[in-house]
């Protein structure tokens, strides 16, 4: 745009009156509309229909902004329409030049659910005259989305618009939210921790620079997520990510944002122990219909009533669902002789009740009496009070059980973390107080982690001594889950570095080739570019030189990179530089600091 200090007398005088007509008209319509009044915007001249016309420039066009969601039970577009008329009337009476727009934000958003993004391109070239924050919010989300998906988009799921803004919480000091869903599933060169720091970095960078070029600085809150940790927060039923599904609007998405939101509207996404309960409310829904009719699909309801809840009891104890045949013999094999939680009388109501709804199939019994459907709703239903006494005992063990999982697993990566600085063994009874001295007095893991784990071991000895509460077992799950995310997540990023030392970069040609020198073998990725990756395997020889090159491929360096010793240092002998004429002629050129 041409800086206002540069244009002529006119021009100035023009812009000036266009300016103050604007902020009368805003002025009114706020007076009218109140809290309604998301932002008012100079739009450019519109482009006629006939590319032979030229733009009506006497017409000031204006785009005003309106928010709808009071109006849940009225009909958008009446609604719409009545706003219409109410600001084209004010817009007159301050002059009849100006073309008012009216966008509701129920409207903007479901363009954006439809993947129309027209209307944030129209809002983002516009010029504010009066905006409560939505209009810079969409304006530098728009820009930086275009610089995000310009370098990666590849690699983008979803990039969504979320937090208060969205809800209609916001105020003028209020963040622009934006989350950004990055594909991993594809990852091959180097970790995915690697891959969502080093893309986090350059995205956030982006959102700076977006911030200069629009002038709405320290404003734009950035969230990076990859995509198999969404998914796994996603199954948890993790409260932020519900959050951001549930309120968020997609500025871009390539197909799995926008379908997970309608399913957890629709109630489909949900975690797994809900999906279990899910199991048992059905059971209890079912029996309230049976007391209305009697008849064959009475019959079916009590069938379905008790056996769905006994497959969920069985997905509790962590068995597979299995099929309805095998229902009672597994409840009698596990419940009643494994672990005696169960009496061998409700184990004989589930097959009375396969037995009739089998006789009924095959038609060896014709009908089913009222009498026999009130037996068999009663012995449902003291079926169904069982099963639920059942469901709190497995769910007891179990979760004293998980915490003894936990404990393991936070255990092992300790060790990992240990092996990974350099120490390899380590005896039980010595693992805190090692890892407390060369681990975290040397500030290589936060003080906060150390405290998670002194909270995880002393409920692994309330467990030992049968006082694990309910309140230790809820926080050691929700502190063992990042605790053991950010260790592996610490030994994958020192795995990655040591690897990093182990690479010789070459250049044969116009192509780039790239040797992994591992402790007895050696890995050459011919051209690093390609997407059909071609990759040598070779012993290395006593004297530094590799041994006959045999073909392998990208499964069995990743295979070899789990469990191989990365030499400390990594020297290019004579030897091995003459093998590397060979490989790649004797041109090669090797690549220093890259």
């Amino acid at each position: 745009m041409q800086d206002e200090k540069s244009l002529p007398p006119e021009a100035k005088e023009k812009l000036q009156q266009i300016k103050d007509q604007l902020d009368k008209f805003s002025k009114k319509l706020v007076e009218k509309f109140d809290k309604y009044v998301i932002g008012v915007s100079l739009l450019p001249p519109q482009k006629p229909e006939n590319p032979e016309e030229k733009p009506d420039l006497s017409k000031i066009n204006v785009l005003v902004l309106i928010d709808d969601s009071d109006s849940q039970n009225v009909n958008r577009q009446e609604v719409k329409d009545k706003l219409e008329k109410s600001v084209i009337k004010i817009s007159e009476s301050v002059n009849k030049e100006l073309a008012p727009q009216v966008v509701i934000l129920s409207e903007l958003w479901q363009s954006c659910y439809d993947a129309k993004y027209e209307l944030l391109q129209m809002i983002a070239i516009s010029a504010p005259v009066y905006d409560k924050g939505m209009l810079a919010a969409i304006k530098i989300s728009e820009v930086h989305k275009s610089m995000v998906l310009k370098k990666f988009e590849r690699y983008i799921v979803s990039y969504v618009l979320s937090g208060s803004l969205v809800r209609g919480e916001a105020t003028d000091q209020s963040d622009i939210d934006v989350m950004i869903i990055i594909d991993d599933t594809d990852v091959k060169k180097m970790t995915r921790a690697e891959l969502k720091d080093k893309l986090r970095a350059i995205i956030i960078g982006m959102g700076i620079e977006a911030g200069e070029m629009t002038s709405i600085r320290n404003k734009l809150n950035i969230q990076v997520y990859i995509l198999t940790d969404f998914w796994d927060s996603l199954r948890e039923a993790n409260p932020v990510i519900f959050t951001l599904l549930r309120d968020g609007v997609p500025f871009y998405d390539r197909g799995l944002f926008t379908p997970w939101k309608q399913m957890l509207k629709m109630g489909k996404i949900k975690p797994s122990q809900e999906a279990i309960e899910l199991f048992m409310s059905s059971g209890e829904q079912m029996l309230k219909r049976v007391q209305f009719k009697l008849n064959e699909m009475g019959m079916e309801d009590i069938y379905y009533a008790i056996l769905t809840p006994s497959q969920a009891a069985l997905m509790l104890y962590g068995v597979a669902p299995p099929a309805p045949r095998e229902t009672a013999k597994l409840m009698r094999e596990i419940f009643v002789k494994k672990e005696k939680l169960l009496e061998e009388s409700f184990v004989a109501i589930l097959e009375k009740n396969i037995q009739v709804r089998k006789d009924i199939e095959h038609g060896t019994k014709k009908e089913i009496s009222g009498k026999e459907i009130d037996f068999l709703l009663r012995n449902a239903e003291k079926f169904l009070k069982r099963i639920n006494n059942l469901f709190k005992q497995i769910d007891g063990i179990k979760e004293k059980e998980s915490v003894l999982h936990l404990y393991d697993t936070c255990v092992t990566a300790m060790r990992d973390v240990l092996k990974a600085e350099g120490i390899e063994s380590v005896q039980d009874d010595q693992l805190d107080e090692i890892f407390d001295k060369e681990i975290v007095a040397k500030h290589l893991v936060p003080e906060k982690y150390h405290r998670m784990i002194h909270n995880l071991m002393k409920a692994k000895k309330d467990y030992d001594l049968g006082k694990l509460t309910k309140p230790e077992i809820e926080k050691a799950k929700k502190e063992s889950n990042e605790l053991i995310k950010f260790l592996i997540e610490y030994v994958q990023r020192k795995r990655g570095k040591e690897i990093e030392k182990a690479k010789i970069r070459v250049k044969h040609g116009d192509r780039y080739g790239e040797v992994i020198l591992l402790e007895k073998t050696a890995f050459i990725i011919h051209d690093i570019d390609n997407e059909e990756k071609e990759i040598s395997q070779a012993d290395i020889n006593e004297n530094g030189g590799l041994g006959k090159l045999k073909e392998s491929s990208i499964e069995a360096l990743e295979k070899e990179l789990v469990t191989a010793k990365i030499p400390p240092r990594t020297f290019i002998k004579q030897k091995i530089f003459e093998d590397l004429k060979g490989i790649f002629g004797k041109d090669v050129e090797i690549l220093v600091g890259y």
